[in-house]
């Protein structure tokens, strides 16, 4: 049997529901979770992305789902690692580090990483026992019965073949500035290309790259997930991606 199962999740999850399930009996009499590891991308976070102003915290009816789950998630970890470093000054990582560190519970490790590459051994054996100490890991939910957090969505949108993966770009980051878009991900197929290329965005900070070549028989598709509040406009978006 595996020694250890890695178990990812949207990065709008709420993770002590998940931790909460380890309590089942035929569960636990298996299985204990090991520590919660919380990625950040360090210079969204850092730039305010996922916090309110001073004036929205200040109105009454102020709710902010995005800066909920962050906190959730800081709240619940065992150790954090600050993503995309290497898109961060020195002196600006630092001071972030020192801030994400304030929020955490005693105990709990921040490390660096860049795209995501760590050693497995830093972020396996952590030993926590998550499920034994769920009072220590406070949450916004904690008082709410069943919440099923829908305060996100997110839909697909299929695209032929790209000639042109450059004027995509544009399309999709206004689409992007236009929108409630929080995360945009997928795959395309370029013409004349025989790899499949990656599109990964953040706000507006956009990523892509060809990762490998198309495997025998599998089918070339261009697909991209959006994910943001609730409420996007699909019909506006799509019109805006597919040009």
């Amino acid at each position: 049997p595996p020694e250890h199962i890695v178990i990812e999740t949207s990065g709008l999850a709420l993770p002590k529901p998940l931790v909460k399930a380890f309590h089942w009996p035929e569960i636990r009499s298996r299985v204990t979770v090991d520590g919660v590891v919380a990625v950040v991308d360090s210079p969204a976070a850092a730039a305010g992305r996922f916090a309110s102003t001073v004036e929205e915290r200040a109105r009454p009816d102020h709710d902010n789902p995005l800066e909920e789950v962050f906190e959730d998630q800081l709240a619940c970890a065992d150790m954090v690692l600050l993503n995309k470093s290497d898109l961060m000054d020195p002196a600006a990582l630092a001071a972030f580090a020192a801030g994400i560190a304030a929020r955490l519970r005693a105990g709990v490790k921040v490390s660096t990483t860049r795209q995501g590459a760590i050693d497995p051994l830093v972020v396996l054996g952590l030993t926590a026992a998550a499920e034994d100490d769920l009072d220590r890991r406070p949450s916004h939910h904690d008082l709410e019965d069943g919440h099923d957090h829908d305060d996100f969505e997110s839909f697909a949108v299929h695209l032929p073949a790209i000639a042109d993966p450059a004027a995509l770009e544009l399309r999709l980051i206004e689409a992007i500035a236009g929108h409630d878009i929080l995360r945009l991900k997928g795959f395309l197929a370029v013409t004349g290309k025989e790899a499949r290329h990656v599109v990964q965005a953040v706000g507006t900070r956009m990523e892509r790259y060809f990762d490998r070549p198309w495997k025998p028989g599998e089918e070339r598709l261009s697909r991209l997930v959006v994910i943001g509040r609730k409420g996007l406009d699909r019909a506006a978006i799509e019109a805006l991606v597919k040009g």
